[in-house]
């Protein structure tokens, strides 16, 4: 952990990077020197003037056995590797390159600070046994990190960590950054600009994907970087660093071999700024609420405006809606593109699963569906479908602040608690605790008093039962 320093020294062009040839548009590999049976993993750090580049050599995952290592250039010549963190990876520098930020095979963030002799032993970052994935710290002094780790109860996300007092919560940076898949390995750019991060794909992979700051706080809906930076198929890609010059991204890149892992690089400025003023793909923001009505009484209902989101301007958005099977509304149903609305007088009872589209101007969309349950008028059709298990609905909304509604079905009477924990998996608030009769219930939870960030709520009746993640912002 510690050895001995020395005065820096310029690097000269034609020996930054060790001296090998830039990559333009392909990446290419970006040799690093390992131990036998290790490989040149996950992100690396090069300091500020180019003359240090601090990388990770792990060998094999799950991980066993990580150090981090030291290339320098000094004396006219790159010198090195030096083993500089035994039991460690994933480098990342900030504070002028004065502070070094790692992480375990256990998940916890340390730091390191630079000293005369080289660098301090590691010290914990979070408090209380708080997993985390790529710690961060931004030029603003923010901290930023994923709350992904191995055996997490929910998928991960990517964190702003806030401190008040003794309290120390992840706020999640919402959606459309975030999604139901899971966001781990990330990198948040020294100005908070754009976040370039890994989600998890339908294959079961990662690609990278890259989120810009807007004027009002909020992320934009990612893109995908794409080919050549992502590969198709069974591959990840993560890991990411970008050089202070703001040139070139590295990344690991692997699939189901570990023969295929290594880290790359790519010249990136150009993909960046691309991407940053091409077409942004509306999303959804918030689940539409199922609908109920009556037979021969008039049914009306606006989509909200915040239902759907695009970046470019809400104004290039066109609504259409359908059945969710494709098929047109029934006769009795109409929708008013131009408004959002819905509006009819049923004459039978009927259940309908219908689909509201959001498309832009380069035909590029987003969906939802809903249901409108019509009853006979004077008949109580509460109960709703009964399922075989326990079934627990995303609240709605969500991020939320101070009040949210949470669904679910039980499919028999008796004792039923909904809970709420911390990420920590510590019990914060019992939402309720109620006999409840088979079929379909609401709850409304109020989070005032809860600091922001994710938490977990869990319906159980007597045994474990369903979790989702919620986020409270303040």
């Amino acid at each position: 952990m510690v050895f001995t320093t020395s005065f820096p020294q310029p690097v000269p062009a034609d020996s930054l990077y060790l001296g090998q040839t830039p990559p333009g548009n392909i990446p290419k590999i970006f040799n690093l020197p390992v131990t036998s049976g290790f490989r040149a993993l996950e992100r690396i750090a090069v300091s500020s003037g180019g003359d240090e580049i601090y990388y990770g050599e792990i060998n094999t995952y799950p991980v066993t056995a990580l150090r981090v290592r030291l290339l320098r250039y000094r004396n006219d010549k790159w010198e090195g590797p030096f083993n500089v963190f035994e039991g460690f990876m994933a480098p990342k520098l900030a504070d002028n390159d004065s502070t070094i930020y790692l992480q375990d095979n256990h998940f916890y963030a340390w730091y390191s600070k630079r000293t005369e002799s080289g660098w301090s032993v590691p010290a914990l970052v979070l408090p209380g046994g708080m997993k985390s994935h790529y710690l961060q710290k931004t030029s603003p002094n923010n901290y930023y990190l994923s709350s992904y780790y191995e055996g997490a109860p929910a998928p991960g996300d990517i964190c702003k960590l806030i401190t008040t007092g003794n309290d120390t919560v992840l706020q999640s940076l919402g959606k459309p950054l975030n999604s139901s898949s899971e966001e781990n390995d990330f990198l948040i750019a020294s100005d908070e600009s754009f976040v370039l991060f890994s989600r998890k794909t339908t294959e079961g992979a990662s690609d990278m994907f890259i989120s810009f700051r807007k004027n009002n706080g909020g992320w934009t809906n990612p893109k995908n970087l794409g080919a050549p930076v992502n590969k198709p198929h069974y591959n990840w890609e993560y890991g990411q660093f970008i050089s202070s010059d703001g040139k070139y991204l590295f990344f690991t890149s692997g699939g189901l071999n570990w023969s295929s892992y290594y880290t790359y690089w790519i010249k990136i400025d150009n993909i960046i700024d691309s991407l940053r003023h091409s077409n942004f793909a509306p999303y959804l923001n918030n689940l539409i609420p199922n609908q109920s009505g009556l037979t021969g009484q008039s049914f009306t209902y606006t989509i909200p405006d915040s239902t759907f989101i695009d970046d470019d301007g809400n104004n290039s958005l066109t609504f259409s809606a359908v059945l969710s099977n494709g098929n047109p509304l029934p006769s009795w149903l109409s929708f008013d593109p131009g408004t959002r609305t819905f509006t009819g007088t049923p004459t039978a009872a009927d259940n309908l699963t219908v689909k509201v589209s959001a498309t832009d101007n380069y035909n590029l969309s987003a969906s939802a569906t809903f249901t409108i349950n019509i009853s006979v008028t004077g008949v109580d059709d509460n109960i709703g479908h009964l399922p075989g298990e326990i079934e627990l609905f995303q609240n709605y909304p969500n991020p939320f602040n101070p009040t949210t509604s949470i669904e679910f079905i039980v499919s028999r009477a008796g004792r039923y608690s909904l809970n709420l924990y911390n990420s920590l998996g510590k019990l914060v608030k019992v939402i309720a605790d109620n006999q409840y009769d088979a079929g379909h219930h609401k709850e409304e939870f109020d989070a005032t008093g809860l600091t922001s960030g994710i938490y977990i709520y869990r319906l159980t009746g007597g045994a474990i039962g369903p979790a989702r993640k919620l986020v409270v912002l303040q």
